[in-house]
This record gives C-alpha cells, sequence and structure tokens, in this order.
C-alpha cells in the first residue's frame, strides 16, 4: 500500500510541483527521496539551494515520513543535525497530507520561522531580540553553505 501512495505523489509531483520545490526517489529506492527547496525570494535564505532527505516509513502514509535538511542552515527550527520542528512531521500528521504539502510547509517555515517552538533557543531568541543580525546571520550560511 504505502510503495502505490508513494508512486502516485511522486506522479502528482511530476505533473504539478510545488512552487519552488522538487522532489524524488534516490536511485530505485522508492522510499527514500531527496527534495530540493529554493530559498524564499522574501527570506534571507533567497538564492539558497536546500537538499533535504526525505525517508517514508513502511506504514505510511499512516505515519509522517521523516525529513531532514542535509544543506545546512541557520534556522530555530531546524537543527545542526537537519531535524526539523514542524508539528506536521509529529503529532499533528495526517494521511490526507502530501509530500507536495510537507515541501510547502517547510517553505513556509523559511519565511516564518517559529520561535516559540524552537530547536535552536539561541537562534530564536536571536530571532525575536535581534532580528537584523539573524537575518545577516541567515543570509550569510545561505551563501556559504547553499550556493
Amino acid at each position: 500500500m504505502a510503495s502505490k501512495r508513494i508512486n502516485k505523489e511522486l506522479q502528482d509531483l511530476g505533473r504539478d510541483p510545488p512552487a519552488n520545490c522538487s522532489a524524488g526517489p534516490v536511485g530505485d529506492n522508492l522510499f527514500k527521496w531527496q527534495a530540493t527547496i529554493m530559498g524564499p525570494p522574501d527570506s534571507p535564505y533567497a538564492g539558497g539551494v536546500f537538499f533535504l532527505e526525505i525517508v517514508f516509513p513502511q506504514d505510511y502514509p499512516f505515519k509522517p515520513p521523516k525529513c531532514r535538511f542535509q544543506t545546512k542552515i541557520y534556522h530555530c527550527n531546524v537543527n545542526d543535525k537537519g531535524g526539523i520542528c514542524l508539528d506536521i512531521l509529529k503529532d499533528n500528521w495526517s494521511p490526507a497530507l502530501t509530500i507536495a504539502k510537507v515541501l510547502l510547509s517547510i517553505c513556509s517555515l523559511l519565511t516564518d520561522p517559529n520561535p516559540d517552538d524552537p530547536l535552536v533557543p539561541e537562534i530564536a531568541n536571536k530571532y525575536k531580540t535581534n532580528r537584523v543580525d539573524h537575518d545577516r546571520y541567515a543570509a550569510e550560511w545561505t551563501r556559504k553553505f547553499a550556493q
């Protein structure tokens, strides 16, 4: 069942990809994908190309995929191992969600971080107390690691 659903999502992504995102299997392993997200133009991540690893569980879509950034990013909701703090990847997952919606949510997180639920409290604090510095660091990391 999982492979049938994953194949359908792959076809849907090919027909109607979300803005600034792409994703597909790594080699012939349908359960392991690589995604690419272009840094949103209205964010300090603009111009960056961010790679993510997506691993589907055998019981997908009843359990969420595991997503992590492979590209280093300065973001309060992404830790140094690439782990992403996003409710739909944890408690708020629903089988009605798709990888396209997950990618759009991650893109949205780049534009609107959630400093009230951070994985990296220091970055969240910088975001809340000195937005100019935060955005400068985020843009520097984007130039350094995502271009």
